[in-house]
Order: structure tokens, then C-alpha cells, then sequence
């Protein structure tokens, strides 16, 4: 009887054990948070891979919402407009690197926070409305634009990659443009390019695309140097403020001596048909307008209940919660980034908020996903406090302006903490590598200057060849119309 006993005792020790596992298991799988993250730029991306990291799959399921299949890293678009870095490399594939999150392609077009559900427009098809417990609004921001005549039709941005291809092919092909053509005002429009906003994108872009021209030169024996003309059109008195003013003038200095006209307190009025108007009363044609004056959040947080400031970003607590004006959390709501008016708690004045950098935002993203694991797990969220170490621009190869901790760094070592700062912030290992293999080649071997303007209209090409035929009428189809 003893035995048993002893036999039978452990059993009944460990039963109630045993059913509270799985009690807790199957709790675990009903119970699993469903976290939405709109926008898969650099705060989505980076929240969605420290969240399926942080977070078990019986905890939560991670959806990300985004209308491309990938993420740029928008540092890397003026090298890449230049040829520095090849295009496939500035940017993450979604679906290879999230493998633990469900990736959906389409258009987050409202948020209805109230019922907590996301309206996404597929690629194609019916809208479906998505379901959530967490929300990440992180579309980003837009092109800050101004109703500038000519400006829709004539200029393009410089935030995608398909603007940053789009502006190298045009430019490489102006020159073979210039290079052939008989007429002087034709060769001298070609031979413009005119850069709006005297940012962190806009000085970049010029910078790089005028380093780029200047190499391709020695194929164009055609084309002097002095006839090429590269024009910056900046509204404020100063360029790169980031830097500070004593970096952004040492910045005026060396892009004037390439010869770039630099339009300090200028504005463009107008650019109908590809002639170019300013403010200071100069009028000159150009065929290559780029457009980088600000940014602005994305439009798509109109649509949303979502409480914002004046200036149409989602208000937020230094926790990156959702707040709303009389200060109380909006359960559920995170916000980062560009589209977030988020607290910057090492600032003197209160009222300062964190600015729209990647800097930023690559590390509210991992502060967010932290604070997201916490309240799944009960715990309470941790303040966002970064003090901004600085800023690095890069004026071409070789080339840079930064200031890092107050310290003021130019030319050569300001170009190399340029690359290297972005080089470590640059998503995954896999692109790390193959920037840094882009780079070493470049030491060896002399870019690429030729323009694959084709990739922008790829059937023209067979439609001239193809012959029109008539379309068949459908059966029914003229009863169809006498109905209507």
C-alpha cells in the first residue's frame, strides 16, 4: 500500500502543474496581441524587427501594412543618384527580412481607432479592413510642396528611389542632349539643373549629381566644363542649419568653388514649361528642376481619429504613446518618426520636440518596440531621451561637412564619418555588406555614367514596332451601351 502510494503521490503532485501549462499555453495563443505598424520606413521596419524579436508568437502577431515591397534608406539616395551605391542596395526587402511578420502590399487609406481597425486598399482588388490591438502609425512624411506654377509638371522629389533613378538618368541624359545638339538655347537648357531647398536632401543631391557630372565630363569632350550650370535656390538665408552656421558656410564656400551658383534668400515663383523664375527677378530656362524643400506627415493621418497638432503630426507622449490634448494615453496608439510631434526631453525649452531625422527615428523605433513588449508583458513604459550627438553631410566623394558632440569636421574625415555612420545604420547585415562591396569597387574602378532613360518608358520601345489593330467588338457589348 506504501508503494503505492509513493507510486501514485508524484502523479498527483504534478497534474495540477501540468494543467496549469496548459492552461497558460492556450491562454497564451487566445490572448495574442495583434500589433498593426503602418508604414515599414525606418521607424516600421525597425519596430517590426525588434518586435518579432522581443515577442513570442503566443504573445503577438505583428502585421506591417506598406504599398511598397520594401524600405528605403533615404541617406543612401543621393549616392545612389550617383552611382556610388546601386539602387537594389539602398533599399530592404520586406518579405525576407521580416519572415516572423505578415507583410500585406497596399495602402493603409483610414484608421478608425474608436472600433481599433485599419482600412487597407490592397494592390489590387477590394478594400478589407484589419483588425488590432496595437498600432504603429508610422507612414512617414510627403514632399512639403507650395503652389508654385509649373511645379507638378515640371519638377520631381527626391525621396524614393524611383526619383533618385529617374533624376540620374535624366541628367546623364541631358548630356548626351547638350553633347549633339546644333541649337545653343536647347544645349544651354540641358546643360541647367536647378535644385529648390538647402537641406540635408537638397545639398546632398546637388553635391553628388555635380561630382557625377563633372566625372562624366572627360566622355563629353563636346561639353566644357564651364558651360555646365547647377543652381541651388534656397528661401532662408543659410544652408545645412543642422550643421550649425560656421558648417553651412565653410558648405556655401566649397560648393561655390565648383562653380554652383548658390540663391541664398530666394524663392522660385514660377516654372511653367521648364522656364525657371526667381524671386531675385532672374528668368532662365532649364529641362532639370529638383524639388527638396521639406517634408510634411504624410496626408493619409487626415483620415485617421487620431489626435494631431497644428502642423498635422500625431501628438505623443516622450513614451511614444498616443496622447490626446488634455494629456490622457489613447490606449493602443504609438506614433514615431516624421509624422510624430514626440517630446525631446534633453532640450532646454519645453516645448521642443524630437526633430524628423533618421537619427531619430531609428531609435524611437527601438524604444517603441521596447514599450509595445512591456505593456503586452504589464509592464510600464519607458520616456524616449536621446540628446542629438550631431550631423554628417556628405558634398560628394571625398567631400563632407559635419559636427559631431560641438566638434566641427570638414572635408576628407567629415566624408568618411559620413559613410560610416550610415553604413552601421543601414537594416541587416546583408546590405551592410554589399554597400561596403559598392564602395570598394568604386576605389578601383570608375562609376558608371550611362543613362538607362528606357526603364521609364520600358514599351515604348515595342509599340513602335507593334502595329495597331482594331480591338474586337464584345458580343453585347453595343446592347451594353444603348442600356446605359
Amino acid at each position: 500500500m506504501v508503494a503505492v502510494t509513493a507510486l501514485v503521490t508524484p502523479v498527483t503532485c504534478l497534474w495540477p502543474d501540468c494543467l496549469r501549462a496548459i492552461d497558460v499555453a492556450s491562454v497564451g495563443r487566445v490572448a495574442a496581441k495583434r500589433i498593426l505598424i503602418v508604414g515599414a520606413g525606418h521607424v516600421g521596419l525597425y519596430a517590426a524587427l525588434r518586435l518579432s524579436k522581443k515577442l513570442h508568437l503566443h504573445e503577438a502577431e505583428v502585421t506591417v501594412v506598406d504599398p511598397q515591397p520594401h524600405m528605403t534608406y533615404q541617406p543612401f539616395l543621393p549616392e545612389s543618384a550617383a552611382g556610388n551605391i546601386s539602387p537594389r542596395h539602398t533599399v530592404v526587402p520586406l518579405r525576407r527580412e521580416l519572415k516572423r511578420c505578415h507583410v500585406l502590399s497596399g495602402t493603409v487609406t483610414s484608421i478608425e481607432h474608436a472600433r481599433k481597425v485599419a482600412i487597407v486598399q490592397p494592390i489590387i482588388g477590394p478594400a478589407r479592413e484589419v483588425p488590432y490591438d496595437h498600432i504603429v502609425v508610422a507612414p512617414g512624411s510627403v514632399s512639403r510642396t507650395l503652389p508654385i506654377p509649373g511645379l507638378r509638371e515640371q519638377a520631381v522629389g527626391f525621396k524614393t528611389i524611383g526619383e533618385a533613378i529617374f533624376l540620374r538618368n535624366s541628367v546623364l541624359d541631358r548630356l548626351d542632349v547638350a553633347a549633339t545638339t546644333s541649337d545653343p538655347a536647347t544645349r544651354r537648357r540641358a546643360l541647367t539643373f536647378v535644385f529648390v531647398g538647402g537641406g540635408y536632401a537638397g545639398i546632398e543631391a546637388l553635391a553628388e549629381m555635380e561630382d557625377m557630372v563633372r566625372g562624366a565630363l572627360r566622355y563629353y569632350p563636346e561639353i566644357p566644363a564651364d558651360e555646365v550650370h547647377f543652381v541651388l535656390v534656397e528661401a532662408a538665408n543659410r544652408i545645412l542649419p543642422e550643421v550649425g552656421a560656421e558648417m553651412g558656410a565653410y558648405t556655401v564656400v566649397q560648393l561655390t568653388k565648383r562653380n554652383i551658383d548658390i540663391r541664398l534668400g530666394t524663392r522660385l515663383e514660377s516654372c511653367v514649361d521648364g522656364v525657371v523664375e526667381l524671386s531675385d527677378g532672374d528668368r532662365f530656362e532649364a529641362d532639370t528642376i529638383v524639388w527638396t524643400a521639406g517634408v510634411k506627415p504624410h496626408p493619409m493621418l487626415e483620415d485617421t481619429d487620431l489626435p494631431r497638432n497644428s502642423r498635422g503630426a500625431i501628438t505623443c507622449k516622450p513614451t511614444l504613446q498616443v496622447v490626446n490634448p488634455d494629456s490622457t494615453v489613447v490606449e493602443g496608439a504609438w506614433s514615431a518618426g516624421d509624422c510624430a510631434a514626440v517630446p525631446d526631453l534633453t532640450a532646454e525649452d519645453p516645448a521642443a520636440l524630437c526633430s524628423p531625422s533618421a537619427q531619430h527615428a531609428v531609435r524611437q523605433a527601438s524604444r517603441l518596440a521596447d514599450n509595445i513588449a512591456a505593456v503586452v508583458r504589464g509592464r510600464t513604459p519607458v520616456d524616449y531621451k536621446h540628446r542629438h550627438v550631431g550631423s554628417v553631410a556628405g558634398l560628394g566623394l571625398y567631400k563632407g561637412a559635419a559636427r559631431v558632440y560641438g566638434v566641427k569636421v570638414r572635408g576628407v574625415p567629415a566624408w568618411f564619418m559620413h559613410r560610416t555612420y550610415h553604413l552601421s545604420r543601414i537594416p541587416t547585415l546583408n546590405r551592410k555588406i554589399r554597400v561596403l562591396v559598392d564602395w570598394t569597387l568604386q576605389l578601383v574602378l570608375r562609376r558608371e555614367v550611362v543613362a538607362l532613360g528606357s526603364l521609364h518608358e520600358p514599351r515604348e520601345a515595342f509599340t513602335e514596332v507593334t502595329q495597331p489593330i482594331p480591338l474586337p467588338v464584345r458580343a453585347g457589348a453595343g446592347t451594353e451601351r444603348r442600356a446605359a
